[in-house]
């Protein structure tokens, strides 16, 4: 490439340099600053324990294409180069049987059945049963006051989408379930056609409103999991990068806000009196005013029902969370399961429904005997299909975005490699199959993930036993929920909303400290869009934000890996991949030459490697690094200091008054690494300072 100011033909002659890593940076760099996606000669061997990590361009949450010079053909030979890679190095690790290892990749269970440790199975079921009394009180709350469906509903997804993922999913302690967006956005859907069309479904026998909304509640799972399915299949698993947090943050505040807001109509009573002015299907902030005026109105048993349900749970979940870190055992406390209890017995002792308490009556389906199969989506229905695709696209993209977010934080723990397009095609699966008993969408969440491994979850078999358990329940148990109030599923249900708003003050704190104003105007506007307007405006406007955004980084400047060659100490590309990279594969990248040596490797090998003693980020070429790229760094930096890795930065652009280094300052990031003295001006000062210590450490050994 000509430098500026210069011809097309004209060439300058290199310069000379003595340090061999400076002259590869030198043919690697492009004149704007940026690698070039094919630098000079690349060597066959990979580096070894100092890698320096070369960021250029804005370090924004977004990314780009990844360069532009790749077609057809270079895209078919690094595949081919990938996979030659992986076969040697399989053949190095004594791998018979590779294909095994492929469909062991794949489909996870051929791996973990083989396996399985029997000294996990009691903390596997433990876990199971735990969880299942925790959320099975939770799925009938979710189905019966966010769905609109027969309670046993959320039961089913529950007993199907878990056993389905233990099979085919790819972390082993990630918990799938339904999720309090998902059904409210399902209630939403199902609200809206039964106004639009009335019956929904003219082939209903006379069947009822509960034959309806299972029918159309089928539909839209069914839907939500093709729609992942052929994500994963089509490989956009890296769509997960497209919504940033900002917009994801303001998005769950907005629904839990709205959650809060819909479930003080039945824990005050007032349902029959909102239904009879209209005020059911009012907007939010409608209804919290409406709320106000009626205060008067409220039933006080009803009330003081709920009241009580809610102030129980809340402190049982705070006490869980001061004292679980010292003593484990308090996870299986069954909190919520003893109030679902107490408050049945109390109701059928004292009769609280005969003074107008509404109770949970007989648990039943819509079609009769429990757990039938039925194809969800057949030719009569497809205009409601056509109808529902809106709703569980949204619902599909919100329960992926959190599954691959619980999933890597899983994944790091455990040491295992999380594909995105994986789990795509296991939670479309699972939640097809649920859809064809009419089900709730189901997905991956941290905290249900966290509850499992925290009571000893381990492996999928916990996820296996909570199916069971649920099955249990529905075939034996749900008759004793008859006297069940429906105010404390409310108040149930109202803890998630409490849960899903406490996380957002934290990042507003953190977006301010650091000054990411843009970012705090992002979570602004789709929290007051989903407040004023709908679900389905607020979640809009959010995706057309970050997709601008991700359109403005396009162009940006990517970054490179550099590693030392460990025999001639030479500092050279860690493999063979082109030198541009999205921001958000760096993980992904630096995970696979932890374990590998080679970035190409497949993710089914064993380790290979005992990973990297120290990392150097050369962030000479960043331009420019906004809240959510401050909180990518930061994470990258907690994990290499967690795993006692030397995390040093060199040729920070402004120096210590630089806008990058005050955003640094902010975030955290210069204290987690070891202070100021972790900062170089150049990168063979970081190198050299590493050395140093290494020496110094053999020495005092």
């Amino acid at each position: 490439m000509s430098r500026p100011g210069s011809s097309k033909d004209a060439k300058l002659p290199p310069p000379h340099f003595a340090n061999p890593r400076t002259r590869l940076l030198y043919d690697n760099v492009s004149d704007n600053g940026t690698f070039s996606p094919f630098g000079g000669s690349l060597p066959s061997s990979a580096g070894s324990s100092v890698r320096s990590g070369r960021i250029g361009g804005g370090g924004g949450s977004g990314g780009g294409n990844g360069g532009s010079g790749s077609g057809g053909g270079t895209q078919k030979q690094n595949w081919r180069q990938r996979a030659a890679t992986t076969t040697n190095l399989a053949e190095e690790a004594g791998v018979k049987y590779p294909w095994l290892m492929y469909m062991s990749y794949y489909i996870p269970c051929i791996a973990w059945v083989r396996r399985y440790e029997w000294s996990h199975l009691v903390g596997d079921i433990a876990a199971g049963i735990t969880m299942a009394s925790f959320y099975i009180p939770m799925a009938l709350s979710l189905s019966a006051n966010l769905a609109h469906l027969p309670p046993i509903y959320g039961l089913y997804a529950f007993a199907v989408q878990p056993l389905v993922y233990a099979l085919l999913g790819s972390c082993p302690t990630m918990a799938v379930g339904p999720e309090a967006a998902g059904s409210l956005l399902m209630g939403n859907a199902i609200r809206m056609m039964n106004s639009h069309h009335d019956p929904a479904f003219d082939d209903d026998g006379g069947e009822g409103n509960d034959f309806q909304n299972v029918r159309l509640a089928a539909t839209i799972t069914a839907m939500t999991g093709v729609i992942a399915l052929m994500a994963g299949v089509l490989r956009l698993g890296f769509l997960d990068s497209v919504l940033s947090r900002p917009l994801l943050r303001g998005f769950i505040s907005g629904v839990g806000f709205v959650i809060l807001v819909d479930q003080l109509l039945p824990e005050m009573g007032l349902i029959p009196l909102a239904k009879e002015e209209g005020i059911t299907h009012a907007s939010t902030l409608t209804k919290l005013y409406w709320l106000i005026q009626h205060i008067p109105q409220a039933h006080i048993l009803t009330l003081a029902v709920a009241g009580t349900s809610f102030a129980v749970i809340m402190i049982g979940r705070v006490v869980k969370q001061r004292i679980s870190p010292r003593h484990p055992w308090i996870h299986f406390l069954p909190d919520r399961f003893l109030v679902v209890v107490l408050s049945a017995i109390l109701t059928y002792i004292f009769r609280w429904d005969l003074e107008g308490l509404e109770i949970l009556g007989k648990v039943e389906t819509a079609h009769g005997a429990p757990f039938k199969f039925e194809i969800p989506v057949q030719v009569a229905h497809l205009n409601h299909a056509k109808e529902a695709f809106s709703t569980a696209f949204l619902i599909s993209v919100l329960g992926f975005f959190e599954s691959v977010v619980a999933a890597k934080a899983l994944g790091t723990t455990l040491d295992v490699s999380i594909s995105s397009n994986r789990e795509l095609i296991a939670l479309g699966t699972a939640n097809i199959l649920g859809g064809c008993f009419g089900a709730l969408p189901a997905f991956g969440g941290y905290g249900r993930s966290k509850v499992n491994k925290a009571t000893g979850g381990r492996t999928p078999v916990s996820s296996v036993i909570l199916s069971i358990c649920t099955i249990i329940c529905i075939l034996f148990i749900l008759p004793y929920f008859y006297y069940l109030p429906r105010c404390v599923l409310c108040a149930m249900i109202s803890v998630v909303g409490i849960s899903l708003l406490e996380e957002a003050p934290h990042d507003v704190a953190f977006f301010t400290k650091i000054h990411a104003y843009p970012d705090l105007t992002t979570m602004a506007l789709v929290f007051l869009t989903t407040l004023v307007w709908s679900i389905s405006t607020g979640i809009a406007v959010g995706v057309g934000i970050s997709l601008i955004t991700v359109i403005k980084h396009a162009t940006l400047a990517r970054i490179q890996i550099l590693g030392r060659d460990p025999i001639s100490g030479n500092w050279k590309p860690i493999d063979y991949s082109p030198s541009l990279e999205q921001t958000p594969n760096i993980l992904r990248r630096l995970w696979r030459i932890d374990r590998y040596g080679d970035s190409r490797a497949h993710p089914s090998l064993p380790r290979l490697k005992q990973g990297v003693r120290a990392v150097v980020f050369d962030v000479a070429g960043v331009a420019s690094l906004d809240g959510s790229g401050a909180q990518v760094v930061k994470e990258m930096v907690e994990k290499y200091v967690d795993r006692g890795v030397g995390v040093w930065f060199a040729r920070v652009p402004g120096g210590e008054t630089g806008a990058i280094r005050e955003r640094f300052d902010r975030a955290g990031i210069v204290d987690l690494c070891g202070g100021p003295e972790k900062i170089m001006e150049t990168v063979e000062d970081a190198v050299r300072r590493e050395d140093a210590s290494e020496e110094a450490e053999i020495v005092g050994v």
